[in-house]
């Protein structure tokens, strides 16, 4: 159903940007997961409760659209927010979740149900997005224990609204996706600085 060797080399780019999240603080502990799609059936997915400053190949497991594990390993709770991404868009080639302290206070705290960010050069970091002058719009999902819910919210909202480039859950994290670990890394790390502005002008306000 899946190449081995396109498993081996997911399972290590996931390991390497693992370390590299770990070490931002947007993946404290064992919070956040990540995926990489292997092909129109499954993708690679990093295993439930693993540090992810410490992961190794042996942590990655092979899970199919409904989430049913395909090789050893413990899914995370979370698998069908990232398979339900890969379900709806064939160019969606990875997926990132992460806890950021700056995700996850300005969800918690934004009161409305999007988050429009516009005016700012680093939009541009985004596929497809060409100017500053363009308004990016994040939609917020309280957060759920019911994964299967939730991704079906998410579903329904990409359906009617448009799919976008990311989203937050509240007081949880968000969800980044690209055609490749580069692009998703590149949109996540564009995302926390975008967030980290707007995080300091509503203090700023306050003052």
């Amino acid at each position: 159903m899946f190449n081995q060797q396109d498993f081996a080399r997911a399972a290590q780019a996931l390991c390497d940007y693992g370390r590299i999240l770990y070490s931002r603080g947007w993946s404290p502990a064992t919070s956040s997961n990540y995926s990489v799609r292997l092909n129109e059936q499954c993708c690679a997915l990093t295993s439930s409760g693993k540090h992810k400053g410490e992961l190794t190949p042996a942590d990655i497991l092979v899970v199919d659209w409904q989430g049913h594990a395909l090789t050893s390993g413990k899914p995370s709770a979370e698998t069908l927010l990232h398979t339900q991404l890969y379900e709806r868009d064939p160019t969606i080639g990875a997926v990132l979740h992460t806890h950021s302290p700056v995700a996850v206070v300005l969800s918690q705290i934004w009161p409305q149900d999007q988050l429009q960010l516009s005016g700012w050069e680093l939009q541009k970091a985004f596929a497809g997005e060409t100017t500053h002058e363009d308004t990016l719009s994040f939609p917020l999902f309280a957060n759920d224990q019911d994964i299967a819910r939730l991704a079906a919210l998410v579903e329904q909202h990409m359906s009617t609204q448009g799919q976008g480039h990311a989203y937050l859950i509240r007081g949880h994290g968000v969800y980044t996706w690209g055609k490749d670990l580069a692009e998703c890394f590149r949109h996540l790390e564009a995302l926390e600085n975008l967030l980290g502005y707007q995080l300091e002008l509503l203090k700023l306000r306050q003052l």
